[in-house]
């Protein structure tokens, strides 16, 4: 008979991804885990196997966490233009304004993503529903964003991701001031443009 689990997955992927945000994917290893979790490294060997689906397992679950964030800020955000940047503005809180390295450290992260192909494929579906959910807000929201657009989400899904780059080199202001100010400036754009 299994002995009972004392500590449960997602506070072990909780943990690990924690490691991975401040130290780095090449920091998380079973010792390292089991450094702060108090468990053998052999346990966690048991439970994950490798260090490789460990690392994937604790991005999979970064990836559950952005998609729940995402379902919970679309059923949230109003239709039209405003309801699209708040929609991205909340979704960009997730940057710590307190610490300007925060943003950097999560480029590791998208490295990873990158170079993972089910961590890149997580990383798409979750861009093709983030577009998607753009586009809808454009159709149905009456204002002078033209809806009805085919790619208009994921050219917009695009500028908040470039102005979250941008932000990163200038830290002018926090990020959702920047995210906020580019996005109101593209669909402004787009609006004179139509």
């Amino acid at each position: 008979m299994p002995r009972k689990r004392t500590v449960p997955d997602e506070a072990l992927l909780s943990t690990a991804l924690s490691i991975v945000r401040t130290s780095g994917p090449d920091a998380l290893s079973f010792g390292s885990l089991a450094a702060r979790v108090d468990l053998a490294a052999s346990t966690l060997v048991q439970r994950f196997g490798s260090r490789a689906d460990l690392l994937r397992a604790a991005l999979l679950f970064a990836w559950d966490r952005l998609d729940e964030e995402t379902a919970r800020a679309c059923a949230e955000a109003p239709s039209g233009a405003a309801g699209v940047v708040d929609l991205l503005v909340r979704l960009s809180g997730q940057y710590d304004a307190g610490d300007s390295d925060d943003f950097a450290d999560q480029l590791m992260l998208l490295r990873e993503d990158l170079r993972d192909p089910v961590l890149r494929a997580r990383g798409q579906a979750w861009l093709d529903t983030l577009s998607a959910a753009v586009e809808e807000r454009l159709d149905d929201g009456s204002g002078d964003v033209p809806g009805g657009v085919p790619g208009l989400g994921e050219l917009v899904v695009a500028q908040w991701q470039g102005s979250l780059t941008l932000w990163g080199f200038r830290r002018q202001s926090d990020a959702v001031t920047a995210v906020r100010r580019a996005l109101d400036t593209l669909l402004a754009r787009i609006s004179v443009a139509s």
